[in-house]
């Protein structure tokens, strides 16, 4: 058994990668699963995917253009190394979310299944992220500095931030389709409440 008061174990680069590229492929297979659905969640992944059903440019471009404004508060409120690997996992998103439709076809998916299934990979997609001192940008950048500088939890504030989301959506999508995605939302939303919190996790 680990000492409390034993020194956290520091993550490798090669551990760093491994973790961007988990969390990057399972973010974006939660996307597509909510794409073809129809239906958006909560964080910046909502954000993309409503105006992904408003404009013409693909999840993974928009995923990145919003992005940017975010990454540079990133630079300031969590710092340069924060900011680099949020970076790489913003283009890393965009990648897989180009890639992944040339490997594997989602041809029809059960909306209820798809709000659960989708919104915990992207859940534990930004899991992955945030236990190596990254993120997907947007709003999670947010949660996760005022967990570090607050102490309030990120998965409280994300759900309170995708209230906010799932609002506006009401002016574009149906009452059914809003009901599937703050039930996708809640599903992301709680894998952090459960799973990112201060003192279960020694690695940084």
């Amino acid at each position: 058994m680990t000492s409390p008061h034993a020194p956290a174990l520091r993550h490798s680069l090669a551990e760093d990668i491994y973790a961007l590229l988990i969390g990057c492929s399972l973010i974006s297979v939660g996307l597509m699963c909510l794409h073809k659905a129809g239906l958006v969640t909560g964080g910046v992944a909502g954000i993309t995917l409503l105006l992904s059903y408003l404009v013409p440019m693909t999840p993974g471009n928009l995923f990145t253009t919003i992005n940017i404004p975010f990454l540079l508060f990133a630079i300031y409120a969590m710092g340069g190394k924060f900011a680099f690997k949020t970076l790489v996992a913003s283009l890393g998103i965009t990648f897989f979310s180009g890639f992944i439709p040339h490997v594997m076809q989602i041809c029809n998916v059960q909306p209820f299944f798809a709000a659960i299934f989708g919104g915990t990979m992207i859940g534990m997609g930004i899991l992955s992220l945030a236990r190596h001192h990254a993120g997907v940008g947007g709003t999670g950048v947010i949660t996760l500095w005022l967990q570090k500088s607050r102490g309030i939890n990120a998965g409280l504030v994300q759900i309170f931030i995708d209230t906010i989301i799932l609002a506006i959506s009401l002016l574009f999508l149906t009452g059914e389709k809003i009901l599937l995605s703050a039930v996708s939302a809640c599903a992301m939303s709680c894998i952090l409440i459960v799973f990112h919190r201060p003192g279960r996790y020694i690695g940084h």
